[in-house]
């Protein structure tokens, strides 16, 4: 079952995490009528396609836009924030209800409206697992593609714009070839939002037809003040968690639930150990870390190495774009004025990610942190390295 955010109720732009640039480029477009038919909104896992496709519905369908965002509150946005609008239709992989019926979006709609309420940021593997596809191939068939076809060619409901969302075009096959037409000239008043992760799984033919938006990996301040007002962690742990996110929100929400406590200050322990190399901190260091979850020590061990990318960015470039708590700043500074050169740094990241390598592969945790701590104490202190298999 996928993450929940349980405070998505509409789908505001103010509620889309990040993004910005993004938003201003749709809100250019829509007042000065340039916005397109045919629209691909492409961004990988966890950058936010479908919450920011559905911010833009809204947006279009609002009766009362105010500071370039919808209201929120009048009836289409009501409806919309529902999945509810008659004017807005949607299609996603699905999979066939029962033997001999075809795969089809609306048998899995009301299904599909739960998903989203509660993992708008989810992935296609999400929403096929939400549904329990198990083994079956989801996919949006030859039959969606028709019926997509005949719905826009009606008129609109409310006597407004038609919007067509379709999520995941990758997984349509060659059938995807019978929505060309309609790409190319769709009826009046009516678009075409597709919203994907991976363009090269999108047929050629379609792409070439579409205006792409590209989704960037979301800021870390971003996700962190995401984290924070909706109330998913402190603002330490926030921080903390979307430096390792990866520019992600699923990520992020995944993370939230693998990390336990505060990073930092075993952080700080690990590293005073391995600079003094007192052994017998380093024993009980490796004693207590052996006995946490397997995800949370790749957590700590991955926060090492952006802690380390970090100190070299401190070294050499503008810091401007480094959102970490006053701690861990002053931490990073003194790690600096250490002077350990760039090929030591490197091959403590090295030895880090080798070691978040083996854990993920079930080795014995305790001797790999312990072989992790002798090889980083040799390295800060300028020592000939040991071989370690």
């Amino acid at each position: 079952m996928p993450t929940a955010i349980s405070d998505i109720a509409t789908m505001l732009f103010r509620q889309v995490v990040g993004q910005k640039r993004l938003k201003k480029d749709f809100i250019n477009m829509w007042e000065n009528n340039r916005l397109p038919h045919a629209l691909l909104i492409l961004g990988k896992q966890g950058t936010g396609g479908l919450p920011f496709s559905l911010a833009i519905v809204q947006y279009i369908f609002c009766e009362n836009k105010i500071n370039g965002d919808a209201c929120g509150t009048c009836a289409s946005c009501s409806k919309v924030g529902r999945l509810e609008h008659p004017d807005l239709h949607l299609s996603f992989p699905s999979i066939a209800p029962k033997s001999g019926v075809k795969a089809m979006s609306k048998y899995f709609m009301q299904e599909f409206r739960e998903f989203v309420a509660q993992s708008p940021y989810g992935s296609g593997f999400d929403w096929l697992q939400y549904i329990a596809a198990e083994n079956k191939q989801g996919n949006i068939t030859a039959e969606e593609c028709r019926t997509i076809i005949e719905t826009l060619n009606l008129k609109s409901y409310e006597g407004g714009k038609k919007i067509q969302i379709i999520w995941q075009p990758e997984y349509l096959g060659k059938e995807g070839n019978i929505l060309l037409k309609l790409i190319e000239e769709p009826p009046a008043d009516t678009f075409l939002f597709l919203v994907a992760e991976n363009a090269e799984e999108i047929l050629p033919t379609i792409l070439s037809r579409t205006q792409v938006l590209k989704l960037a990996p979301i800021d870390a301040a971003d996700i962190a003040e995401a984290l924070t007002e909706r109330q998913l962690a402190d603002s330490r742990k926030a921080v903390q968690i979307a430096q390792l996110s990866n520019g992600s929100f699923v990520e992020a929400l995944r993370l939230i639930h693998h990390t336990d406590g505060d990073l930092f200050t075993s952080v700080k322990r690990f590293f005073n150990a391995v600079f003094l190399n007192n052994k017998l901190e380093i024993a009980r260091f490796c004693e207590e870390w052996s006995k946490a979850g397997r995800e949370q020590q790749k957590n700590f061990l991955q926060y090492i190495i952006q802690l380390l990318e970090y100190a070299v960015r401190l070294k050499y470039i503008d810091t401007s774009h480094i959102h970490l708590p006053g701690e861990e700043t002053d931490f990073l500074k003194k790690l600096v004025a250490k002077n350990l050169s760039d090929e030591v740094l490197r091959k403590m990241a090295d030895a880090l990610a080798k070691t978040i390598y083996k854990i993920e592969r079930n080795a014995h945790a305790k001797t790999q942190l312990h072989a992790l701590c002798i090889q980083m104490a040799f390295l800060a202190n300028g020592w000939k390295l040991p071989e370690f298999a």
